[in-house]
């Protein structure tokens, strides 16, 4: 019976659990491109004329600071906006894991 219940707990645990994985940056790109480099840009860096425009500064999205922040953190920002950045409200979420797998990517290296 041990050996029985061994076993089933390694199968158990050798199965990956897609449900809980992270989002697909790919996917991710694809909404980023339509939702978010208006202003962004496709590589996260900042368009200088919105910059201007809005009279802000656009910090890119793979600087130190902002990959530091939590998903969660990145998450709400997209989905509510902060300061002059209007959040994106038509986003499910499976979209906005797949955007924050996307800015994941953009990461200083």
């Amino acid at each position: 019976m041990k050996t029985l219940t061994t076993l089933a707990l390694t199968m158990i645990l050798a199965v990956p659990v897609t449900g809980l994985a992270a989002g697909d940056a790919a996917a991710g790109k694809d909404v980023f491109l339509k939702k978010c480099a208006s202003c962004h840009g496709q590589g996260g860096e900042g368009k200088d004329t919105i910059a201007q425009m809005l009279k802000v500064k656009f910090k890119h999205l793979g600087a130190a600071d902002v990959q530091a922040k939590s998903d969660a953190d990145l998450k709400k920002v997209v989905s509510d906006g902060t300061g002059k950045m209007k959040g994106i409200k038509d986003i499910e979420a499976k979209g906005l894991d797949d955007v924050l797998a996307f800015v994941r990517t953009l990461k200083a290296k």
